[in-house]
């Protein structure tokens, strides 16, 4: 099928996503729409957050999209079933990969997430865990300084390093196996986690476990696009679209990122 695969995010993060679904999927087309004009969702209500996921849907259905990946931890937290249930399209977040991602990767049992506030306040990664294995031990943390430092580019500096020690040495203390990266911004800063954490502790990247679930369901389908070269790229942004180009780069990890200024519902 030669419809896009419609990716959209509270801003630039997502693209940690988009970037794995592009390395396992070149030949897709991708839609990206950063809601940068509402970001973040953290702050807003469980209904608000559904209104936003639902507008940004409609947007990209409008692109004509064949498969719809949710790249913001809050939304697969609070709005993933009714977007599932509102649009009849195969619709992936990127909680449930992760989650279970941990649960085949850890030994021990003990498994923790780090995210930021709303994320981890949410409950979701631990009920999302706990009903795939409810013997599972969680730990949940949140890092919301992660964010600014992967947007500045601070990821591999003696700052990142401290903030790092700091942030995970109650994990350390739990002796955690698995670790999940419960924000899309925090694969940037996979480097310095590694390292703080040590090398008996499985990372787990939702970006990439996302990948490889919207393969697959592409693949089950057999909706994989057929072409000789690389799909296109279009990224819609909801604001501040200079902003966005100039962070993207960093996280896409590759050359220039053209978005496109738009409205979207209320934005």
């Amino acid at each position: 099928m030669q419809k896009a695969i419609g990716i959209f995010d509270s801003g630039v993060g997502g693209l940690t996503v988009s970037r794995e679904v592009i390395a396992r999927l070149p030949h897709e087309n991708i839609i990206y729409l950063g809601d940068t004009a509402r970001v973040p969702y953290g702050i807003r209500s469980p209904e608000t957050v559904t209104r936003y996921s639902f507008e940004n849907t409609r947007f990209l259905l409008k692109q004509e999209i064949k498969v719809l990946v949710v790249a913001c931890n809050t939304a697969s937290a609070v709005s993933l079933a009714a977007v599932k249930k509102e649009f009849p399209m195969p619709v992936i977040g990127v909680l449930e990969p992760g989650a279970r991602a941990a649960v085949a990767a850890t030994k021990s049992g003990r498994i923790g997430v780090i995210g930021t506030e709303a994320t981890i306040g949410s409950g979701a990664y631990e009920r999302a865990i706990k009903s795939l294995d409810p013997a599972a031990e969680f730990f949940g943390l949140a890092c919301p300084l992660f964010v600014p430092l992967a947007e500045e580019g601070w990821t591999d500096n003696e700052v990142a390093e401290l903030v790092s020690s700091v942030y995970l040495a109650p994990l350390r203390e739990k002796r955690i196996d698995t670790l999940v990266l419960g924000c899309t911004h925090y694969p940037l800063l996979k480097g310095v986690i590694e390292k703080v954490m040590g090398p008996g502790v499985a990372l787990i990247d939702s970006a990439v476990e996302t990948a490889a679930e919207v393969a697959d369901v592409l693949a089950k389908l057999n909706w994989v696009r057929q072409a000789p070269g690389p799909g296109t790229r279009k990224y819609f942004v909801t604001d501040s679209p200079a902003r966005f180009e100039r962070i993207g780069k960093r996280f896409l990890g590759d050359g220039a990122v053209t978005a496109e200024l738009v409205q979207v519902g209320g934005a």
